[in-house]
This record gives C-alpha cells, structure tokens and sequence, in this order.
C-alpha cells in the first residue's frame, strides 16, 4: 500500500507536461499576426486611409503581383491563427484536413514570393543605399527556409512535438520583412531586424525549458539553422558566386 501510494503522484506530474501548449502557440499565433499587421500597415494594409504610398518600403510598385503576394501571405497568417485555434479547442480532426489546405497554400507563396523577389530586384527595388541584386539574399534564404520547414513539418505531421515546433520555425523564417518594417528597426540594420526575428525562437525556447526542463531537438538544430542563415546569407550576397546567380535569376 505504501508503495502503491508512493506511484500515485508520478502519473499526475507528467501530466502537467506540456499543458499550457496551446495556450504559449496560441498567443505566438496571435502576437506574430500582430507584428505581421503592425509592420505591414503603413506601408499596404492602412495605406488607404491617407491615401499612403504607392511603392513598397524596398521602393518597388505596388502591382498586382505585389498584391497577389500581399493576400497569399496574409492568408498564412489568418491559416495560421485558424489552426492554433483549432488544437486550442480539442478539433484536432478538423486542423488535419485543413493541413492539406496549408501545404498547398505553402506552395502557393513560394512560387508567388519568388516571383515577387525576382520581379523587385528586376525593377531595382531595394532598401536606400543597398544593392538590389545583394538584397535579393534576403528573400531568397527566407523562402527556402520556409520550404524546408513546411517540408519537414509535412513529413513529421504525425509527430505532434516535432510537427508545431516545425510550423512555427517556417513562420519565423518569413517575419524578417515584417518585422523590418516595424517603427524604428529598419535603420538598426540586419542586426537588428534578424536578432528581434530570433526572439520568436527564443521564446519557443524558454516555454520547453519553463514546461518540460529540456529543449526540443527541432529548436536546437532548426533554431541553430535559421540563426546560422542570416549572417551567413550576409556573407554570401558580397561574393561574386552570389552576384553571378542573381544576375542569372533576374535575366
């Protein structure tokens, strides 16, 4: 009896963990939509109300492909918050199905956001002072690395732990633009937009080590990925292998 007893709390710790899960993606859901509108307001999504501006922060029109990308993106992020939602509320069953309709949109914003990155640095567009061609880095390395993640997070579906983690490092890996845009980060420079891109990880981290004590082996080698990208794509726009591919891309 006594050890019979002695078990009896064992079962109900593990239980704990992880028991606050949807509440932590649900609130980075929500807290990423934010920075994605905030970010993107003044520029597309509030240019309306004052009759904003017709180029995009880069300097490039805003067309009908800037549009088309504009809406595919923005339904990642209202797909994004959807799908939280729905773990939030036990309807696993239903976040599965919309899981195929998430990897064909994932698909979709590739082909868009790689059409849109050529046709910008095409045009020329760039941030003041930078190179076009040496910009065109940026989104490049955020669409494969949001193709690696929907990639990985589709194979490990399955493994629950693995797949969210997953899902959440693909939409880190395309919040650099709007976190650039947000009020006072864009003249901080890359430092500054890729370091306050990584708090999303971090955060990601801290819960695993606040809820289960251990971080989950996808933030260690997907985090250590994306944070190795963004000096490493630095270091790679300056070098003439760079320059002869991008000439080849936009020609």
């Amino acid at each position: 009896m006594t050890t019979i007893a002695a078990e009896k709390p064992e079962p109900r710790a593990h239980a704990t963990v992880g028991a606050y899960d949807r509440v932590f993606y649900s609130g980075m859901a929500i807290a990423m939509a934010l920075t994605v509108f905030v970010g993107f307001a003044p520029s597309y999504y509030l240019r309306w109300l004052d009759g904003g501006p017709a180029a995009t922060v880069s300097g490039a029109p805003i067309t009908s492909l800037i549009h088309l990308h504009g809406a595919v993106f923005t339904a990642w992020v209202a797909l994004f918050l959807v799908q939280t939602g729905l773990v939030a509320a036990r309807r696993v069953r239903l976040h599965r199905r919309l899981g195929i309709a998430g990897a064909a949109l994932a698909a979709v914003m590739v082909v868009v956001g790689w059409s849109t990155a050529i046709a910008g640095a095409r045009a020329g567009s760039a941030p003041p002072g930078v190179d076009p061609l040496v910009f065109l880095v940026v989104p490049v390395f955020d669409l494969l690395l949001f193709t690696g993640f929907v990639t990985a997070a589709m194979v490990a579906r399955r493994n629950k732990e693995a797949h969210k983690r997953l899902m959440l490092l693909a939409y880190v890996a395309i919040m650099i633009a709007p976190v650039a845009r947000l009020p006072g980060v864009l003249p901080l420079g890359p430092l500054g937009f890729f370091g306050l891109t990584l708090l999303f990880v971090l955060l990601g981290v801290a819960y695993d080590l606040i809820s289960r004590r251990r971080v989950h082996k996808v933030y260690v080698w997907g985090g250590l990925l994306l944070a190795a990208s963004m000096p490493g794509r630095l270091v790679l726009s300056g070098t003439g292998v760079w320059r002869v591919f991008a000439e080849w891309l936009v020609g």
